[in-house]
């Protein structure tokens, strides 16, 4: 039975070799957090601001994004590999975004625009983060904070229709 067990143990071990070295690890860890507390901080602003997607959306946008660039450069895929996965998540990314969009009436009336370009943002600052670009992924977080807190900020109340088409 102790046979057993200690291949049972080398199996478990090979499974988990993935970040064989603390560096490895350490870097993962990084990248899965900067990308988590980057998309927090946009989902925050969203859900302050009374959106449906909100802190935990787009916390789980930002790592879900990191998580798919991360693996396949992980497992040394080529950049024309990754280029593919990238595609793959930014098209599946538009019918999240898609589901926040809502029209009212004859379709006159349009809300969630701006909260579908914000997961759409927020994806790509999760991209940004999971393939090392931390820096990119801040810069990137702090412009949308710019815009979405001094548009708010900057519109007057008349303005708050601005979604409503013209009647034609």
């Amino acid at each position: 039975m102790s046979e057993w067990w200690r291949e049972a143990w080398i199996v478990v071990q090979h499974e988990f070799s993935d970040l064989p070295a603390v560096g490895d690890f350490t870097r993962v860890c990084v990248r899965l957090l900067m990308a988590t507390v980057l998309g927090g901080i946009i989902g925050y602003e969203r859900e302050s601001s009374g959106s449906a997607a909100g802190f935990r959306t787009h916390m789980l946008v930002a790592l879900g994004a990191a998580l798919f660039v991360l693996v396949p450069l992980q497992a040394g895929m080529e950049s024309d590999d990754i280029s593919r996965v990238v595609q793959g998540v930014v098209s599946g990314i538009g019918f999240l975004g898609a589901g926040a969009i809502i029209k009212h009436g004859q379709g006159l009336e349009v809300h969630g625009l701006t909260t579908a370009a914000s997961v759409w943002l927020t994806c790509a600052i999760g991209l940004a983060a999971g393939m090392g670009h931390e820096a990119t992924a801040i810069v990137s977080t702090f412009f949308a904070l710019l815009i979405l807190l001094l548009v708010r900020v900057i519109k007057t109340p008349d303005q708050g229709q601005a979604g409503k088409l013209p009647k034609t």
